[in-house]
């Protein structure tokens, strides 16, 4: 299991990337439609192991008739870090080690790209949202296809009140690597982002500018 890419999430696509790229100093390049979720994204290299996506609601997309991942049917307000996404080579076997809630398994295609995600019925992860979604690439990955930026990943950070039982209860997020585990007053993400502007750190408890 590793980190795969980071999701910030937005009310519009446009603004939130446009948002992003002024914090980063790259452009982000397009991304593409979910069509099972009614969602589109926009993606930006983080290396050659990590990404970042922007994603929203694609306004133009028939409603799904479960609700969109990530929680994005009732997000609101600034553009923001919400969620982190890691990869397996055994989804079922990963979620079988995982806590409980964690989703069903769905298959998305987009392109040529093909993958098997995890997605709760609540669009709403385990731990307050400080737990990773998991997934499973079935082919090439997205990261393959990205242009390379002067962006990249140093780590994420979780924290969460109870972070020690959550931590008890999945052993495998402790041997992460590029991912830390922290006790804090409050559940949040914050990814650190090495950028030719010196590190930006990107959270899930505020806007990202």
């Amino acid at each position: 299991m590793q980190l795969d890419h980071l999701a910030i999430l937005a009310e519009n696509l446009d603004e939130g990337a446009r948002i992003v790229s002024e914090m980063l100093g790259e452009k982000l390049v397009p991304g593409g439609q979910h069509t099972l979720m009614g969602t589109h994204n926009r993606l930006l290299s983080l290396g050659p192991d990590c990404y970042l996506e922007v994603i929203a609601v694609d306004p133009k997309a028939p409603k799904p008739d479960r609700k969109r991942w990530f929680g994005l049917d009732t997000f609101s307000g600034p553009p923001r870090l919400g969620n982190w996404i890691a990869s397996t080579a055994d989804l079922a076997g990963a979620l079988g080690q995982a806590p409980m809630g964690m989703g069903e398994i769905l298959n998305f295609q987009r392109g040529d790209l093909a993958w098997s995600m995890a997605v709760p019925r609540s669009g709403a992860l385990p731990g307050d949202n400080v737990l990773p979604a998991l997934m499973q690439w079935k082919g090439p990955r997205a990261h393959a296809k990205l242009p390379e930026s002067s962006c990249k990943m140093k780590r994420i950070v979780l924290r969460h009140p109870e972070m020690d039982r959550l931590s008890a209860e999945w052993p495998a997020l402790a041997q992460m690597d590029k991912v830390a585990l922290e006790v804090g007053p409050l559940p949040a993400l914050e990814a650190e982002i090495i950028t030719p502007r010196g590190l930006v750190a990107l959270s899930s408890l505020t806007e990202t500018a």
